[in-house]
């Protein structure tokens, strides 16, 4: 049994996920700040510095800052759009790399040595 889980950890699969988890996490960060510290600050420039964050409601003894959840949803379209614009680009980048290159035609350089072989046979032959 340990040697099947040493063998299912040394997989490259299991190594990959492990990879892309952990920059995964790393870009999160990344991407987090980008639009707190920098999108979200703009955004609140053109609305005129309206902090969704602060909108709350009360029933009762209940708050319920629902405020808190529009940013959420903010951000996350936020984030979607630039991982999207990221994979965007990296495919771009990949497919360009992937495309085969267009081969140059190959210049006619005149008769093969096939071909000056029959030509010398024909003329033996008459």
């Amino acid at each position: 049994m340990l040697s099947e889980f040493k063998d299912f950890i040394a997989k490259g699969n299991v190594m990959d996920m492990a990879v892309g988890i952990i920059i995964g996490a790393a870009f999160t960060a990344i991407v987090g700040s980008l639009v707190e510290d920098l999108i979200n600050p703009i955004i609140g420039v053109f609305m005129g510095g309206v902090d969704f964050a602060g909108l709350t409601a009360t029933v009762g003894e209940a708050t319920f800052t629902y405020g808190n959840f529009i940013m959420a949803v903010i951000n996350f379209l936020i984030i979607a759009f630039v991982v999207f614009m990221l994979v965007r680009s990296v495919n771009k980048v990949k497919a360009a790399a992937e495309a085969p290159k267009e081969e140059a035609p190959a210049e006619d350089t005149g008769p093969t040595e096939l071909d000056l072989l029959k030509e010398i046979r024909d003329s033996l032959a008459k």
